[in-house]
């Protein structure tokens, strides 16, 4: 379904934004900040994350998205001489990969040369995008060892210094495969899946190995392959029938159990690959509760939370964050939407 509304605005100044990861400032990864907003009754409760157990209930299902981080940015240099970043996206069938040469022209035919002699060349744009495109790899080796000795995680201006791939990391990381770290789950920690656990809140994993997030414009999210294994889908499945709740951590959780969800909203085991864009218009149909980082003004990731909360709530949510100085992106703080 189209979208009929554009998604929330407001200015970010720069001082909310974060810069390195929590450890750099003297934060153990669970210590980050967490906004806690209700829906009912537009309660708003300023708590850290390891107090998360605190807002949840016995029979509660918390599923977080299990795809690692790959070191998916390469220095590539241009026959004509200079050098330009290159960010692998998503792995293609067929060998081949969506790249994002970055803030660079390129034509189809390009061939860039990469570190430790492998080659990437360019063959068309990526659907309609003005910046993806679809280049095969000649590397020497396997893609993650390759990735593993010549890539670094991608990051954009904000972040100020560069930091090994372990910080873009979860505690629970499975199959690697995401371009940039499923950011949401960052702060969890084994205490706290520890102290969950204890309080009788299930934990499940999906995996959707996600694209680059540097969307320009109007540009809606790109497709993303996913699972959602039996195990997940019957976990969910039995809390639907209680009074339980279940807690997404993170927009591509949202993604992957609605893309996996059947009319009614039953969650089917499922794997492939989603185009599903959640607004308000098309509402959910099976995550009651998000965790999640505070996002950029009119991303696309707003109008899904929108579809969750609703505008008004969402209106004094980041309200309050701006207000109380919570910080932005995948280093920053988090907010817990609760029925």
């Amino acid at each position: 379904m189209i979208a009929t509304t554009r998604p929330l605005d407001f200015g970010l100044p720069p001082g909310l934004e974060a810069h390195e990861p929590p450890e750099m400032r003297g934060l153990r990864r669970d210590e980050v900040r967490l906004l806690v907003s209700y829906r009912a009754g537009d309660r708003i409760v300023h708590a850290r994350f390891a107090d998360l157990p605190e807002f949840l209930r016995a029979g509660d299902l918390v599923v977080a998205n299990d795809s690692a981080t790959l070191p998916a940015a390469l220095t590539a240099r241009r026959a004509g001489g200079g050098t330009i970043a290159l960010h692998l996206s998503m792995r293609l069938p067929g060998g081949l990969w969506v790249v994002e040469p970055r803030k660079a022209e390129v034509t189809p035919g390009d061939v860039l040369a990469l570190p430790g002699g492998a080659v990437a060349t360019l063959l068309a744009p990526y659907a309609d995008s003005l910046r993806l495109w679809v280049a095969r790899l000649d590397l020497p080796a396997p893609v993650l060892e390759y990735l593993r000795r010549w890539g670094r995680p991608i990051a954009y201006p904000y972040v100020q210094g560069a930091f090994p791939v372990e910080m873009y990391q979860t505690v629970y990381a499975g199959e690697p495969g995401s371009a940039e770290m499923p950011s949401a789950g960052r702060a969890f920690s084994p205490a706290v899946l520890e102290r969950l656990a204890g309080k009788g809140v299930g934990f499940a994993t999906v995996t959707l190995h996600t694209g680059v997030s540097s969307l320009e414009g109007d540009e809606a999210p790109y497709e993303e392959p996913y699972a959602v294994p039996p195990e997940t889908a019957d976990a969910v499945r039995a809390v639907k029938v209680t009074a339980a709740r279940v807690i997404a951590v993170g927009t591509t959780v949202v993604r992957a159990l609605e893309s996996a969800a059947d009319e009614q909203g039953r969650v089917i085991a499922s794997r492939g690959w989603t185009d599903l864009v959640v607004t308000p218009e098309r509402g959910v149909r099976v995550v009651d509760g998000l965790l999640t980082g505070f996002h950029e003004p009119r991303s696309s990731h707003l109008a899904m939370l929108e579809a969750i909360a609703g505008r008004g709530h969402l209106e004094k949510a980041y309200r309050a964050a701006l207000e109380a100085g919570y910080l932005w992106h995948e280093f920053g703080d988090l907010h817990l939407l609760l029925p």
